[in-house]
């Protein structure tokens, strides 16, 4: 096995590493906020990354384009501190399972977004993935009657939304940034925003149980700090497409850790909806590959 392969199998396993802890966090995020706030958590778990990344990258900040790198940063980190909110909040009133497939939909969501944004339509792949995705939420959120959606649901979904501007802005400003800064300017603005927010939005309580440190341990150092690392790391060799569709594991990841540690069963309905929501996925993400003309690292 020639050490180029050696570092392509690398390179995806540190991208299914990622995967895997982001899927398997959604478990325990719920359990911590048992015993934790919302915005508190966030705002411990946003500082604590950004003060690990700080480190990291100390050597970026005298690197050149660090205008477009911070200001960039501001903007991506506000959408992504929003997804997060928006995603915790409603880890609090639906499963694991189903936040981390409708946490998913913003990968289909990116081209149908992008439509307005760039005023660019979506490929015939782009728009099967986006209609396979849209049936397949519905499959999995609605109850009872067809009106009927839960509210957990919906805050994921709209979290999932936010994300997909976050991408966006991130294909905006990423080409030509200082990387480094670019990723640390994203976690220390939703550190301020969290520190601005979390004192006065809701009141601020916590029981300093272990599972409130485990979550705040892996959350920040795992899921935020290193994955930002690798990821950044691992994209010096592989394509966006590449590392997207190895993401899209994700719900995979969480509706395991959520079977393996609370026993959770998906109903028939939601199977198929969550296996509607992966496809739009995999349709979204396999449509730029061409035979011959894609080098997968």
């Amino acid at each position: 096995m020639t050490a180029r392969r050696v570092a392509g199998w690398r390179v995806d396993l540190s991208l299914v590493a990622i995967a895997l802890v982001w899927g398997f966090t959604f478990v325990l995020v719920k359990k911590a906020l048992d015993d934790i706030s919302t915005l508190l958590f966030l705002t411990l778990r946003f500082v604590a990354a950004a003060l690990v990344l700080s480190i990291i990258f100390r050597g970026e900040i005298r690197k050149a384009n660090l205008r477009q790198s911070v200001g960039g940063g501001v903007i991506a980190g506000t959408f992504l501190f929003g997804g997060y909110i928006l995603q915790t909040y409603g880890l609090r009133y639906t499963t694991p399972a189903k936040a981390g497939f409708l946490t998913g939909l913003y990968i289909p969501l990116v081209p149908l977004i992008g439509i307005i944004v760039y005023r660019k339509v979506p490929q015939t792949s782009e728009l099967l993935g986006i209609v396979a995705a849209f049936l397949g939420t519905a499959l999995l959120t609605l109850q009872g009657s067809v009106w009927r959606i839960g509210g957990g649901d919906l805050l994921v979904i709209f979290c999932a939304v936010v994300y997909s501007f976050h991408i966006l802005v991130l294909g905006k400003f990423a080409p030509g940034s200082n990387v480094g800064v670019l990723t640390v300017t994203q976690i220390a603005t939703g550190s301020i925003l969290g520190a601005a927010t979390c004192w006065w939005v809701e009141p601020a309580r916590v029981r300093w149980t272990p599972i409130v440190w485990i979550a705040l341990g892996v959350t920040s150092l795992l899921a935020t700090a290193l994955a930002f690392y690798l990821q950044t790391w691992a994209q010096q060799y592989i394509s966006p497409t590449r590392t997207a569709l190895i993401f899209s594991t994700e719900p995979l990841f969480a509706w395991l850790a959520s079977f393996l540690w609370t026993g959770e069963v998906l109903s028939g309905r939601g199977v198929a909806g969550a296996a509607l929501i992966l496809a739009g996925i995999l349709l979204v993400e396999l449509k730029p590959v061409r035979i011959g003309q894609h080098q997968w690292s």
